[in-house]
Protein backbone atom coordinates (compact mmCIF):
# COMPACT_ATOMS: atom_id res chain seq x y z
CA UNK A 1 0.00 0.00 0.00
CA UNK A 2 1.04 3.72 -0.43
CA UNK A 3 1.43 5.02 2.73
CA UNK A 4 3.05 9.17 3.87
CA UNK A 5 5.80 9.11 6.27
CA UNK A 6 8.20 11.05 8.39
CA UNK A 7 11.33 10.13 10.05
CA UNK A 8 12.01 13.40 11.74
CA UNK A 9 10.42 16.84 12.43
CA UNK A 10 10.32 19.90 9.66
CA UNK A 11 8.59 21.15 6.98
CA UNK A 12 6.12 19.68 4.98
CA UNK A 13 9.06 18.67 2.84
CA UNK A 14 9.68 15.94 5.31
CA UNK A 15 6.85 14.05 4.42
CA UNK A 16 7.46 11.37 1.82
CA UNK A 17 5.94 8.66 -0.27
CA UNK A 18 6.42 4.68 0.58
CA UNK A 19 5.06 1.63 -0.21
CA UNK A 20 4.33 -0.49 3.00
CA UNK A 21 2.87 -4.09 3.86
CA UNK A 22 -0.64 -4.07 4.58
CA UNK A 23 -1.42 -5.05 8.50
CA UNK A 24 -3.26 -7.28 9.84
CA UNK A 25 -5.37 -6.24 12.69
CA UNK A 26 -4.58 -7.54 16.10
CA UNK A 27 -7.08 -8.57 19.03
CA UNK A 28 -9.57 -5.35 19.06
CA UNK A 29 -8.78 -3.67 16.41
CA UNK A 30 -10.01 -2.97 13.05
CA UNK A 31 -8.25 -2.69 9.86
CA UNK A 32 -10.08 0.26 7.10
CA UNK A 33 -9.55 1.25 4.16
CA UNK A 34 -9.15 4.83 3.70
CA UNK A 35 -11.45 6.78 1.06
CA UNK A 36 -10.59 10.02 2.71
CA UNK A 37 -8.71 11.64 5.48
CA UNK A 38 -8.80 15.05 7.13
CA UNK A 39 -6.13 17.45 8.03
CA UNK A 40 -5.95 19.51 11.31
CA UNK A 41 -3.49 21.85 13.15
CA UNK A 42 -2.75 19.15 15.47
CA UNK A 43 -1.02 17.06 12.78
CA UNK A 44 1.16 19.84 11.38
CA UNK A 45 1.97 20.83 15.01
CA UNK A 46 2.88 17.00 15.71
CA UNK A 47 4.98 16.58 12.13
CA UNK A 48 7.14 20.17 13.60
CA UNK A 49 7.47 19.19 16.92
CA UNK A 50 9.58 21.55 18.96
CA UNK A 51 11.66 22.42 16.23
CA UNK A 52 12.87 20.76 13.14
CA UNK A 53 15.30 17.87 12.69
CA UNK A 54 14.28 15.58 15.70
CA UNK A 55 13.40 12.26 16.25
CA UNK A 56 9.42 11.58 16.47
CA UNK A 57 7.69 9.63 19.36
CA UNK A 58 8.24 6.61 16.79
CA UNK A 59 11.13 5.74 14.42
CA UNK A 60 8.63 6.52 11.36
CA UNK A 61 5.31 8.31 11.66
CA UNK A 62 2.17 8.23 9.83
CA UNK A 63 0.42 11.16 10.36
CA UNK A 64 -3.07 11.96 10.25
CA UNK A 65 -6.27 11.26 13.16
CA UNK A 66 -8.68 11.57 10.75
CA UNK A 67 -10.81 9.79 7.91
CA UNK A 68 -13.73 7.85 6.86
CA UNK A 69 -13.35 4.57 4.70
CA UNK A 70 -14.71 1.01 4.45
CA UNK A 71 -13.45 -1.57 7.28
CA UNK A 72 -12.07 -4.51 5.33
CA UNK A 73 -10.92 -6.48 8.49
CA UNK A 74 -11.42 -6.97 12.13
CA UNK A 75 -9.73 -8.90 14.87
CA UNK A 76 -10.62 -10.81 17.35
CA UNK A 77 -12.73 -9.44 20.17
CA UNK A 78 -14.46 -6.87 18.31
CA UNK A 79 -18.04 -6.31 18.72
CA UNK A 80 -20.28 -3.98 17.02
CA UNK A 81 -18.33 -3.64 14.19
CA UNK A 82 -17.98 -5.43 10.72
CA UNK A 83 -16.51 -6.05 7.19
CA UNK A 84 -18.21 -3.80 5.16
CA UNK A 85 -19.23 -1.25 7.18
CA UNK A 86 -19.01 2.04 6.52
CA UNK A 87 -16.93 4.48 9.24
CA UNK A 88 -15.50 7.81 10.84
CA UNK A 89 -11.94 7.38 12.63
CA UNK A 90 -10.64 9.55 15.67
CA UNK A 91 -7.16 10.19 17.50
CA UNK A 92 -6.20 7.13 14.59
CA UNK A 93 -2.70 8.39 15.14
CA UNK A 94 -2.88 9.18 19.05
CA UNK A 95 0.09 7.42 20.75
CA UNK A 96 0.30 5.23 17.42
CA UNK A 97 3.39 5.22 14.74
CA UNK A 98 0.42 5.21 11.79
CA UNK A 99 -2.62 7.50 10.82
CA UNK A 100 -4.96 8.37 8.29
CA UNK A 101 -2.39 9.11 5.22
CA UNK A 102 -2.21 5.90 3.78
CA UNK A 103 -4.34 3.52 1.82
CA UNK A 104 -5.22 1.42 4.84
CA UNK A 105 -4.75 1.88 8.77
CA UNK A 106 -5.08 -0.49 11.84
CA UNK A 107 -6.83 1.43 14.43
CA UNK A 108 -8.28 0.15 18.10
CA UNK A 109 -12.19 -0.67 17.71
CA UNK A 110 -12.88 2.10 20.01
CA UNK A 111 -11.42 4.80 17.43
CA UNK A 112 -14.03 3.07 14.61
CA UNK A 113 -17.53 4.52 14.26
CA UNK A 114 -20.03 3.14 12.15
CA UNK A 115 -21.26 6.50 9.90
CA UNK A 116 -24.87 6.84 9.31
CA UNK A 117 -26.16 5.85 5.58
CA UNK A 118 -26.98 9.59 4.53
CA UNK A 119 -23.25 10.79 5.09
CA UNK A 120 -20.61 10.37 2.50
CA UNK A 121 -17.28 10.02 3.28
CA UNK A 122 -16.19 13.79 2.91
CA UNK A 123 -18.47 14.32 6.19
CA UNK A 124 -16.36 11.41 7.89
CA UNK A 125 -13.23 12.49 7.30
CA UNK A 126 -14.22 16.40 8.54
CA UNK A 127 -15.87 14.71 11.87
CA UNK A 128 -12.87 13.49 14.29
CA UNK A 129 -10.95 16.22 15.98
CA UNK A 130 -13.02 19.35 14.70
CA UNK A 131 -16.36 17.71 16.23
CA UNK A 132 -15.41 16.24 19.27
CA UNK A 133 -13.62 18.83 20.42
CA UNK A 134 -16.75 21.20 19.25
CA UNK A 135 -18.34 18.69 21.39
CA UNK A 136 -16.47 18.82 24.75
CA UNK A 137 -16.71 22.41 24.73
CA UNK A 138 -20.49 22.53 24.65
CA UNK A 139 -20.86 20.30 27.62
CA UNK A 140 -18.53 21.68 30.04
CA UNK A 141 -20.87 24.28 31.95
CA UNK A 142 -21.80 23.95 34.97
CA UNK A 143 -25.08 24.50 34.39
CA UNK A 144 -25.72 22.60 30.99
CA UNK A 145 -25.72 19.42 29.89
CA UNK A 146 -23.06 16.24 29.64
CA UNK A 147 -24.48 15.08 26.12
CA UNK A 148 -25.75 17.22 23.17
CA UNK A 149 -29.49 15.77 21.86
CA UNK A 150 -32.13 18.25 20.14
CA UNK A 151 -33.64 20.35 23.39
CA UNK A 152 -29.97 19.86 25.79
CA UNK A 153 -29.07 23.45 25.16
CA UNK A 154 -32.92 25.18 25.00
CA UNK A 155 -32.67 28.56 26.27
CA UNK A 156 -28.78 28.76 26.38
CA UNK A 157 -26.55 31.30 24.59
CA UNK A 158 -23.54 29.89 22.76
CA UNK A 159 -20.83 32.38 21.62
CA UNK A 160 -18.77 30.66 19.18
CA UNK A 161 -15.43 32.55 18.73
CA UNK A 162 -13.89 32.36 15.02
CA UNK A 163 -16.62 30.92 13.85
CA UNK A 164 -15.78 29.91 10.04
CA UNK A 165 -12.86 27.72 11.23
CA UNK A 166 -14.05 23.91 11.46
CA UNK A 167 -14.18 23.50 15.44
CA UNK A 168 -16.38 26.97 15.16
CA UNK A 169 -18.46 25.37 11.88
CA UNK A 170 -19.28 22.33 14.14
CA UNK A 171 -19.77 23.77 17.30
CA UNK A 172 -22.39 26.48 15.28
CA UNK A 173 -23.98 22.98 13.99
CA UNK A 174 -24.11 21.23 17.49
CA UNK A 175 -25.06 24.15 19.58
CA UNK A 176 -27.82 25.05 16.59
CA UNK A 177 -29.14 21.17 16.80
CA UNK A 178 -29.09 21.12 20.44
CA UNK A 179 -31.21 24.14 20.74
CA UNK A 180 -28.83 26.83 21.60
CA UNK A 181 -29.01 30.37 20.27
CA UNK A 182 -25.81 30.97 18.35
CA UNK A 183 -23.72 34.06 18.44
CA UNK A 184 -20.16 33.59 16.59
CA UNK A 185 -17.60 36.14 15.79
CA UNK A 186 -15.74 37.00 12.56
CA UNK A 187 -12.99 38.82 11.16
CA UNK A 188 -14.56 40.17 8.26
CA UNK A 189 -17.48 39.91 5.40
CA UNK A 190 -16.36 36.63 3.68
CA UNK A 191 -15.99 34.82 7.34
CA UNK A 192 -19.66 36.33 7.96
CA UNK A 193 -21.02 34.52 5.12
CA UNK A 194 -19.68 30.77 6.12
CA UNK A 195 -20.77 31.67 9.76
CA UNK A 196 -24.38 32.34 8.21
CA UNK A 197 -24.36 29.03 5.93
CA UNK A 198 -23.40 27.30 8.85
CA UNK A 199 -26.64 28.44 10.31
CA UNK A 200 -25.56 30.87 13.05
CA UNK A 201 -27.87 32.90 14.31
CA UNK A 202 -26.17 36.03 15.03
CA UNK A 203 -23.14 37.19 13.36
CA UNK A 204 -20.89 39.79 14.99
CA UNK A 205 -17.51 41.27 13.54
CA UNK A 206 -15.08 41.96 15.91
CA UNK A 207 -13.19 44.10 13.81
CA UNK A 208 -15.57 46.95 12.89
CA UNK A 209 -17.90 48.28 16.33
CA UNK A 210 -17.90 47.40 19.26
CA UNK A 211 -18.36 44.09 19.85
CA UNK A 212 -19.18 43.28 23.40
CA UNK A 213 -21.97 45.97 23.07
CA UNK A 214 -23.57 44.00 20.31
CA UNK A 215 -23.11 40.84 21.83
CA UNK A 216 -24.62 42.13 24.83
CA UNK A 217 -27.43 43.86 22.90
CA UNK A 218 -28.38 40.17 21.28
CA UNK A 219 -27.71 38.15 24.96
CA UNK A 220 -28.78 40.96 27.75
CA UNK A 221 -28.45 37.91 30.02
CA UNK A 222 -25.19 37.26 28.99
CA UNK A 223 -23.61 34.63 27.14
CA UNK A 224 -23.82 30.50 28.99
CA UNK A 225 -20.95 29.34 27.06
CA UNK A 226 -18.08 30.32 25.44
CA UNK A 227 -16.56 28.33 22.88
CA UNK A 228 -12.68 30.00 22.49
CA UNK A 229 -10.19 29.77 19.81
CA UNK A 230 -7.94 33.23 20.86
CA UNK A 231 -8.37 33.56 24.49
CA UNK A 232 -5.25 36.15 24.31
CA UNK A 233 -7.33 38.45 22.51
CA UNK A 234 -10.59 37.75 23.70
CA UNK A 235 -10.33 37.45 27.61
CA UNK A 236 -11.40 40.73 28.38
CA UNK A 237 -14.29 40.35 25.64
CA UNK A 238 -15.33 37.17 27.34
CA UNK A 239 -15.14 38.46 30.49
CA UNK A 240 -17.35 41.55 29.43
CA UNK A 241 -20.29 39.33 27.72
CA UNK A 242 -20.14 36.28 30.01
CA UNK A 243 -23.44 35.35 31.95
CA UNK A 244 -23.55 34.13 35.92
CA UNK A 245 -21.48 30.57 36.02
CA UNK A 246 -20.65 30.84 32.34
CA UNK A 247 -18.18 28.49 30.28
CA UNK A 248 -15.13 29.53 28.65
CA UNK A 249 -13.91 26.50 26.73
CA UNK A 250 -10.51 27.56 25.61
CA UNK A 251 -9.36 24.63 22.87
CA UNK A 252 -6.56 26.19 20.55
CA UNK A 253 -4.43 29.49 21.30
CA UNK A 254 -4.32 31.57 18.28
CA UNK A 255 -2.38 34.64 18.87
CA UNK A 256 -0.44 33.71 22.09
CA UNK A 257 0.67 31.13 24.12
CA UNK A 258 0.01 33.02 27.79
CA UNK A 259 -3.44 35.14 28.52
CA UNK A 260 -4.38 37.48 31.75
CA UNK A 261 -7.70 37.32 33.29
CA UNK A 262 -8.88 39.98 35.48
CA UNK A 263 -9.88 38.06 38.28
CA UNK A 264 -12.49 40.39 40.16
CA UNK A 265 -15.09 40.06 37.06
CA UNK A 266 -13.97 36.36 36.81
CA UNK A 267 -15.00 36.09 40.28
CA UNK A 268 -18.01 37.95 40.56
CA UNK A 269 -19.44 36.11 37.39
CA UNK A 270 -18.22 32.83 38.76
CA UNK A 271 -17.00 31.87 35.46
CA UNK A 272 -15.15 28.76 34.59
CA UNK A 273 -12.87 28.56 32.53
CA UNK A 274 -12.02 24.89 30.62
CA UNK A 275 -9.22 24.11 28.58
CA UNK A 276 -10.15 21.48 26.46
CA UNK A 277 -7.85 19.03 24.43
CA UNK A 278 -8.99 15.85 22.41
CA UNK A 279 -6.08 13.55 23.72
CA UNK A 280 -6.62 14.23 27.68
CA UNK A 281 -10.54 13.96 27.96
CA UNK A 282 -10.96 10.66 28.71
CA UNK A 283 -13.05 7.25 27.44
CA UNK A 284 -16.28 9.02 29.00
CA UNK A 285 -16.27 12.28 27.34
CA UNK A 286 -14.96 10.54 23.61
CA UNK A 287 -17.54 7.62 23.94
CA UNK A 288 -20.39 11.06 24.81
CA UNK A 289 -19.26 12.66 21.69
CA UNK A 290 -18.68 9.60 19.12
CA UNK A 291 -23.00 8.86 20.08
CA UNK A 292 -23.76 12.40 20.13
CA UNK A 293 -22.05 13.46 16.42
CA UNK A 294 -22.77 10.59 15.38
CA UNK A 295 -26.79 11.43 15.72
CA UNK A 296 -26.03 14.96 14.83
CA UNK A 297 -24.95 13.34 11.89
CA UNK A 298 -27.94 11.08 11.48
CA UNK A 299 -29.91 14.05 11.72
CA UNK A 300 -28.62 15.91 8.93
CA UNK A 301 -27.61 18.84 11.52
CA UNK A 302 -23.42 18.29 10.02
CA UNK A 303 -22.68 19.05 7.01
CA UNK A 304 -19.62 20.42 5.32
CA UNK A 305 -18.94 22.73 2.01
CA UNK A 306 -18.93 25.63 1.01
CA UNK A 307 -22.48 26.34 1.05
CA UNK A 308 -23.28 25.15 4.61
CA UNK A 309 -20.30 26.87 5.91
CA UNK A 310 -16.98 24.51 6.09
CA UNK A 311 -15.20 25.25 2.13
CA UNK A 312 -13.48 21.97 1.08
CA UNK A 313 -10.07 21.68 -0.02
CA UNK A 314 -8.88 18.32 -1.85
CA UNK A 315 -5.58 17.12 -2.18
CA UNK A 316 -4.15 13.66 -3.41
CA UNK A 317 -2.27 11.02 -1.09
CA UNK A 318 0.89 12.35 -2.97
CA UNK A 319 0.62 15.75 -2.77
CA UNK A 320 -0.16 15.29 1.43
CA UNK A 321 2.90 17.63 2.03
CA UNK A 322 0.91 20.49 0.48
CA UNK A 323 -1.97 19.78 2.19
CA UNK A 324 -0.34 19.91 5.72
CA UNK A 325 0.93 23.59 4.08
CA UNK A 326 -2.84 24.56 3.33
CA UNK A 327 -3.66 24.11 7.02
CA UNK A 328 -0.12 25.34 8.25
CA UNK A 329 -0.88 28.48 6.43
CA UNK A 330 -4.33 28.95 7.66
CA UNK A 331 -7.19 28.08 4.57
CA UNK A 332 -10.16 29.11 5.54
CA UNK A 333 -12.03 25.82 5.71
CA UNK A 334 -11.40 21.75 5.71
CA UNK A 335 -8.38 20.04 4.26
CA UNK A 336 -9.07 16.70 2.56
CA UNK A 337 -6.84 14.00 0.88
CA UNK A 338 -8.43 11.72 -1.28
CA UNK A 339 -6.77 8.15 -1.14
CA UNK A 340 -9.22 5.45 -2.76
CA UNK A 341 -12.32 5.54 -4.67
CA UNK A 342 -15.38 4.65 -2.21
Amino acid sequence: MKAIVYTETGAPSVLTAVDRDIVEPGVGEVRVRLVVAGVNPTDWKSRTGAGPGQKPAFDEVVPGQDGAGVVDAVGPEVEGIATGDRVWLLLAQHERPTGTAQEFTVVPAERVVRLPENADFDLGASLGVPAVTAHRALTVSEDGPSRLHPGALDGKTVLVAGGAGAVGHAAIQLARWAGATVITTVSGPEKAGLATAARAHHIVNYKSGDAVARIRELAPHGVDIIVEVAPAQNAELDAAVAAPRASVAIYANNGGDAVSIDIRPSMVGNIRYQFVLLYTVGTAALEAAKHDVTEAVRAGALPVGESHGLPLHRFSLGATADAHAAVESGVTGKVLIDISAP
